[in-house]
């Protein structure tokens, strides 16, 4: 057993096809094929179940994965501590984005992000909170800006800013007469939330919590949208209301005829982001020059918003 013979067991979990792992490994499907096979009498258990063109993880082999990522990311971190050691802000940043943040924030980032760590490009990963904490962990990407606490021990986390939350509605909206709203004025049935594993769903959730159960909270015309514009769309015609972080509403300048925006009461009516990444990666010179180049960009996406 080696790591070649590990990330190729990766790349076929990954990808569910033994012709397309071969492709991004380098190498030929017989190759890739016969070194599982090695791989998996070696061990006396079977990784993958082949049925026809489908390839699934046997239980076991699930947990040959667990380890295997974790054998491929130690590898990689021996690397990276060598690389580190001579420059720990070479190389490339893999760095994971929810997306009630990315399109907001990550215009004026990258920009910063190449100028200010110009040997350490950033590939992004936009995702929800749930699918990036796995890969966090185990090394396939090597930082994360959320929302939400990671809940976890592994990682560690760089507070960035607080964000808060404003209700949009419908420009001629009763509310819209109001400078400042108070979520308990607010009938629940009109809100239009994410759908589940977006985590402003939940921030939605848990501020408007003593109006009513979940179910009440879903929106009139029962909307669980992927994305916050589709929301803010919904919202233009006037299908209800929506909660909005505060960076995004730049985006909407061209909807000021049709929506309204107001800052809502209260101390949790805000969200804070965070940088997480591993609490053992040997690169934290590089993450905290990650947080300094998102701080940096606040002020032109907050100009943005006049």
């Amino acid at each position: 057993m080696n790591l070649r013979d590990l990330r190729y067991v990766i790349s076929v979990a990954e990808l569910g096809h033994f012709g397309r792992a071969a492709m991004a490994c380098n190498v030929s499907q017989p190759t890739l094929s016969g070194q599982i096979l090695k791989l998996e009498e070696e061990l006396g258990i079977t990784i993958f179940e082949r049925v026809g063109k489908q390839v699934r993880l046997t239980p076991v082999g699930e947990q040959i994965l667990v380890n295997a990522r974790r054998s491929v990311a130690a590898a990689n971190d021996i690397v990276t501590a060598a690389r580190a050691s001579r420059d720990p802000l070479a190389g490339t940043i893999r760095l994971g984005v929810i997306p009630t943040l990315a399109p907001y924030l990550m215009p004026f980032v990258l920009p910063r992000a190449a100028l200010d760590l110009p040997n350490a490009p950033l590939m992004l990963v936009e995702d929800l909170t749930g699918n990036l904490l796995p890969p966090l962990a185990d090394g396939r990407i090597d930082a994360a800006l959320i929302a939400t606490d990671p809940g976890t021990d592994r990682l560690a986390e760089i507070d960035l800013f607080e964000e808060s939350f404003w209700l949009a509605m419908p420009i001629d909206d009763p509310l819209a007469v109001e400078t400042e709203i108070d979520l308990a004025t607010i009938d629940p049935r009109q809100l239009l939330l994410l759908t589940d594993g977006h985590c402003l769903r939940d921030q939605a959730l848990d501020l408007c919590a003593h109006q009513g159960s979940e179910s009440s909270l879903a929106g009139s015309a029962d909307v669980r949208a992927v994305s916050l514009e589709t929301l803010v769309h919904l919202t233009a015609a006037k299908y209800g209301l929506t909660l909005a972080p505060r960076l995004a509403m730049a985006n909407w300048a061209g909807l000021k005829d049709q929506i309204a925006f107001r800052p809502i009461m209260g101390d949790k009516a805000s969200r804070k982001v965070r940088l997480a990444f591993r609490r053992d990666m040997p690169r934290r010179k590089a993450m905290e020059r990650l947080a300094e180049v998102v701080r940096a960009s606040l002020p032109d996406c907050v100009k943005r918003l006049g």
